[in-house]
């Protein structure tokens, strides 16, 4: 035994196969083991070999013609029916422990038979076999029986007892793995899931403007006011507008007036000025001549002061 590396996977390769091959890949992320060989840079399939795929669908060519599809991280184990006598018979024996598998060959002479945990699918010709079988980790078995020639597909429970035939373009879905939980029109495909190709289109991955022409962008709590901003001065692709100058308040000019009150000769309240001009942008507003307040009236001398002192000066002569 040598240890050989194919992709990233590792196996045990027997130096020399004693029988012919069943089939033969030439996939490069694949794990083998058992009866297997490398020839010319493909890996010989022998009876015993185990096949587990990778990321990939790995497409395995039988020997006697047609194909198997093992869907990515699926496991098959691929063995000659021994119990046929004829040693011209080509007969399989498929043990699919979890995943998927796709068929496409000519039915042969004996029936090929293809196990799954729970369930044994009878494979007899004559007809075009176009089948799909997965099998999930609760045990769903589904089971496509694809093209208007189909074989002639009959399922068996290890366990149960009982059979199922599966007719013609017919997909049946064993709940569970068993003949008594049968969904005879299920939807889901049963074979390789399709890897459906993303465009730029699709993936929304473009270097402009992802919305409509006049339309905003942003999320659904977003406003027109906040998001009519243009893109070319978002980018740095143009400068901003210039912001508006604001007009220069008018100045009025401010008039104190000192109020002034006589009794004998009162002066009407001078009535304030109107309002100045607005003045010019290049100096200082003028201020407003103000006009000055009279003096106050000077009041008379008291007339009695000099005849009271000369009655004072009589009243010390005459001792009064």
């Amino acid at each position: 035994m040598r240890f050989f590396l194919l992709g990233p996977f590792a196996f045990v390769v027997p130096l020399v196969m004693a029988q012919q091959p069943i089939g033969r890949t030439s996939a490069a992320e694949v794990k083998v083991s058992g009866a297997v060989d490398i020839s010319h840079g493909e890996t010989l399939l022998g009876n015993g070999s185990e096949i587990t795929a990778g990321d990939q669908v790995v497409k395995i060519a039988l020997q006697r013609g047609g194909e198997l599809r093992l869907c990515s991280t699926s496991s098959v184990h691929l063995s000659k029916d021994n119990s046929i006598a004829d040693p011209a018979s080509t007969a399989l024996m498929m043990a699919l422990d979890h995943g998927a598998i796709e068929a496409r060959y000519t039915v042969g002479k004996y029936s090929d038979v293809l196990l799954t945990p729970d369930l044994r699918i009878l494979i007899s010709g004559p007809g075009e076999a176009q089948l799909s079988v997965r099998v999930n980790a609760s045990g769903d078995t589904c089971i496509d029986n694809h093209g208007a020639s189909a074989p002639y597909v009959t399922v068996s429970s290890e366990f149960e007892g009982g059979a199922y035939r599966v007719l013609a373009d017919q997909r049946v879905s064993f709940q569970h793995g068993s003949l008594r939980e049968v969904v005879d029109n299920e939807p889901e495909p049963c074979g390789c899931p399709a890897t459906p190709a993303i465009s730029v289109a699709s993936s929304g991955a473009t270097g402009g403007n992802p919305a409509k022409p006049g339309q905003p962008v942003g999320g659904p709590s977003s406003t027109p006011a906040d998001t009519a901003f243009p893109i070319a001065e978002s980018e740095g692709l143009a400068p901003p507008p210039k912001p508006t100058p604001v007009p220069a308040k008018e100045t009025h000019a401010q008039v104190t007036v000192p109020l002034t009150y006589n009794g004998e000769n009162p002066t009407p309240a001078p009535q304030a000025s109107p309002p100045a001009a607005a003045a010019p942008a290049a100096g200082p507003a003028p201020q407003p001549e103000v006009a000055a307040a009279p003096p106050p009236p000077v009041q008379a001398k008291q007339q009695g002061g000099l005849f009271h002192r000369i009655g004072h000066l009589f009243a010390r002569i005459f001792g009064k």
